[in-house]
Order: C-alpha cells, then structure tokens, then sequence
C-alpha cells in the first residue's frame, strides 16, 4: 500500500494511531512534535467479509458514529493568535544575541509589522499534552512555546492567523508508542479536520479581504495544511491568493523531474524568492546522520519524489541558513551569558537539498571549529538509545534552521505580491 494512505488509513481503525511503522517507541524524554497524519481521504477501503449468521438471529446493534462538533472561529479565544487578540502569543520578545565566530556577541532586536501586506496562516505540530486523544482548545505552554519559535519572527512580514485545533493530542500517542494502556477518548478524528477548516473558511470571509496568504505548518500540522490546501485552495479561486505554502518537517511529493502534479496539482515548487503561488518543502537531516531507508521524512514514494527546497537557496545548492535557536539555559560562547530568548549563530550552519537512496531532504551541516569559542553544534536532535534517531533527524528544528532564511524569502515575496496588486 502507498506508505502515505497507509499513514492516513492507520488513523481509522476507531481513530486512533496505532503502531504504524514508521514511530519508534523509543524517543528523548523531551516531547517531540510527532508527525500524525490527519484524516485526509485514502481511497476506497475494502468491505470486510460477511459473518454468516443464522437466519433467525438478530443482527448486533451498531454504535452510532459519533458526530464532530463545529467550532465557531469568531469567538476570539479559539485563535492561537490573531491580530488584536488579548495576550497574543505571536506577539512576544524574540529579540536575540547574535554569537559571531570569534564569540563576540550583538543584540538583534524584533518589531513586528501589524500593517504587513499579506497574511500567514498557520497550524501547528503535535505539541498537546491533554491526556484525551483529541486535544482541546485551550492552549498550554506546549503550543504558546511552539508559536513562538516556529511562527512569531514572521509577524514582520505577515500578520498572523494560527488557530487553535483539536489535534491528536501528544499525550495520546506517546501512550501507544510506550505500549500504555489507552488515554481517554474525547471527541473525533474529524475534529482536527474540521476545526483547521472552518478556520480557514472564517479567516477567508471576514479577515482575508482580498490579500494574500501563506499558509504554513509542521509536522501534524503540515498534513493538515496539505490536506486543506488540495481540497479548498488548489485550482479553486482561493489559490489567486496564495503567495506561498510551506510546508515543513512532512512529504510532499512531485512527479520526479518535474516542478508540478502530486500532492497539488495546480501549485509548482518555489525556485526564487520573487516567485508567488508556489510551494516550499522540506525535512532536515544533519549530515553525519543521514535519513534511515525506513524514514517517512522526506522520502520518496510511489514514483514520487519528495520535495525539498533550500530555504536559504530555492534555486538549489548549498548555503549557509540564517537560523534561530532557542537560547534555553546552554554555554552558546565560553564565558557569554545569554539573556535573550534567541541566539544566531552566523556561519555555522549549512544547508543543502541533498537526494541520497529514496530520500529527498534537507541536508544540515554544522561547521563546527573547536578552536573557537563558540559552541559547536546548536542542533536538538530527537534521540533513541542515547543517539541521534535517523528516522527523525532534526525534525525538532526544521523550522528554527530556516527561520531566518523564511523571512527573506516572506519579505521578497510580500513586496512582489504588494506590486502586482496596488
């Protein structure tokens, strides 16, 4: 079976992701941001055979399928973040100390830009820890701490819509992963679906008002925006408004040697900054631990090629990505101490779409110096018996190494878009 439907159909059987095969049940303690897929259709599913039964005998009653409830978007506190909304999340210091390579250090401060000309429109990773298998919508740490360092810095260029959805919570599928006993269910897969939407449907008739749009995602996150752009945007009218999909840390797929057809069928990958309606694509790898031939990231499937496209050069070949790292509590240069929540490392990281046996991905060098000050290698990889996994590689980071890459690619496309329509 296609190994994408079959991510898709392992969410059918009463919902739930269970063991499919590629989730290892050994990770970091840290929570990653898992990749599920959402319920996108997966083709017809083949009737199970008749149970004879004899003449006389009552059929069993079938449980009722439960119904997803409808999310109202106009309530505001079902928005992540959304222009004027109290408390906004997206709206938080991302300034960050720039460490050169000889460990000195400069303070970069961030403004975001309310009177951006286009718009983002965002769905998170698998970062829920509710203990149900379908989150809430309520947000918690976990996705207040993932909008900051995945979507906020591109408030300079956009203005952000990011809603809150009821995911397949974290919690509910490291219990299947670990082989505990089941969390308790609440509400539907179609849930997530639905929510992602109907969010989409609101910001298009009460905020979009004729400007562009991003929409963008990871992990979960990015099959959710796969999923809604193939059924609402791609050769619909609402794709006149696309300045760009990017779509991180999850496989989109192109006939190989061409730049259109697969996962959309009417959207073509992005080859410059100045191009709008097109698509950017990638999953990271660090170099010295390329991905494993069973890893979903990035991997080719059914005479499809997986996409990647460079961040830092959309025309191909390597470069040096202009990333943010979350500071945290870490040494970033012998004898610095770190006060922002950001750190940028310049030089250090390099990245390059790289296709190696049945993957397409990106490939991230760290050009470590040990005889400089500055510390060596910023990357989180997910872990599995103390060692990078390679069927996750740096999926943790996709989008801190390409954060700042993003945001030029935003800024060009945003003034290409601004042209086009005065």
């Amino acid at each position: 079976m296609n190994r994408h439907l079959l991510a898709g159909v392992c969410l059918l059987a009463a919902g739930l992701l269970a063991s499919c095969g590629y989730l290892a049940a050994d990770h970091s303690k840290a929570a990653p941001q898992i990749p599920v897929s959402p319920t996108i259709s997966a083709g017809p599913i083949p009737p199970m055979a008749p149970v004879a039964r004899p003449a006389a005998a009552t059929p069993a009653p079938q449980a009722a399928t439960p119904v997803s409830a409808r999310t109202n978007y106009g309530v505001a506190s079902n928005w992540l973040c959304r222009p004027g909304l109290a408390n906004n999340p997206c709206e938080v210091n991302l300034d960050t100390t720039v460490v050169k390579a000889d460990g000195s250090t400069e303070i970069e401060t961030f403004t975001g830009n309310p009177n951006a000309p286009i718009d983002c429109f965002y769905v998170y990773p698998t970062v829920s820890l509710d203990p149900f298998t379908q989150s809430d919508l309520v947000p918690g740490p976990e996705e207040l701490n993932v909008v900051k360092a995945q979507l906020a810095r591109l408030g300079s260029q956009c203005r952000i819509f990011a809603p809150m959805y009821r995911q397949f919570s974290l919690g509910a599928l490291r219990a299947r992963m670990s082989g505990g006993g089941d969390v308790p269910v609440r509400g539907t897969p179609a849930d997530a679906n639905n929510d992602v939407d109907d969010a989409w449907d609101w910001y298009l008739a009460n905020e979009n008002k004729g400007r562009g749009v991003v929409i963008l995602g990871h992990s979960q996150g990015s099959g959710q925006i796969m999923r809604l752009i193939a059924s609402k945007v791609d050769g619909k009218p609402a794709q006149e408004k696309l300045v760009s999909a990017i779509v991180m840390g999850f496989t989109m797929l192109t006939p190989k040697g061409q730049d259109v057809g697969g996962t959309f069928k009417h959207i073509p990958i992005c080859k410059t900054a100045s191009q709008t309606g097109c698509a950017i694509s990638f999953s990271s790898f660090r170099s010295n631990v390329p991905p494993a031939p069973t890893a979903m990231f990035g991997m080719d499937n059914n005479g499809m090629e997986a996409v990647c496209t460079n961040p830092a050069a959309l025309g191909g070949g390597a470069a040096q990505a202009k990333a943010y790292w979350s500071a945290g509590d870490r040494t970033w240069a012998a004898g610095k101490k770190v006060t922002t929540p950001f750190v940028a490392t310049p030089g250090l990281t390099t990245t390059e779409c790289v296709r190696e046996g049945n993957h397409h991905y990106l490939k991230v060098t760290f050009n470590a110096d040990p005889a400089d000050p500055r510390t060596d290698d910023p990357g989180t990889d997910v872990m599995a018996n103390g060692k990078p996994d390679a069927g996750w590689g740096l999926h943790l980071n996709d989008a801190n190494i390409a954060m700042g890459s993003l945001v030029d690619i935003l800024s060009r496309q945003a003034a290409v878009w601004k042209m086009s329509r005065p």
